[in-house]
């Protein structure tokens, strides 16, 4: 169930980026006021799966799934440009996050 709960907190933590885009610097009401919520919701379910996950490997896969996910929601529903810079450099944030969590030396 632990991993249930944390795939909701990364579809969550998406859906208040994605508002928070959509909310175009906070000028509409709606998409704000959605990202409140959101992320609550978020961070509700990621500390459920805390209960018997380990807090490195739930972050680790918390934030890169989060940064992959709306990367391609970025992509395929923003317009916006993917290139083979950017996807090196993405890929190398989330390669970094899970090596300094896995090592226990992000503080």
């Amino acid at each position: 169930m632990n991993w249930f709960y944390l795939l909701l907190a990364i579809l969550l933590e998406v859906a208040g980026t994605a508002s928070m885009k959509f909310s175009d610097g906070l000028t509409k009401i709606v998409p704000s006021i959605l990202m409140v919520p959101f992320y609550a919701a978020s961070f509700t379910f990621l500390a459920f799966s805390l209960k018997s996950l380990d807090v490195s490997v739930a972050y680790a896969i918390w934030s890169g799934m989060g940064i992959i996910l709306i990367t391609i929601i970025g992509f395929f529903y923003f317009g916006e440009q993917l290139s083979g810079l950017k996807i090196i450099a993405i890929l190398l944030i989330v390669t970094g996050v899970v090596i300094l969590n896995f090592t226990g030396e992000a503080h």
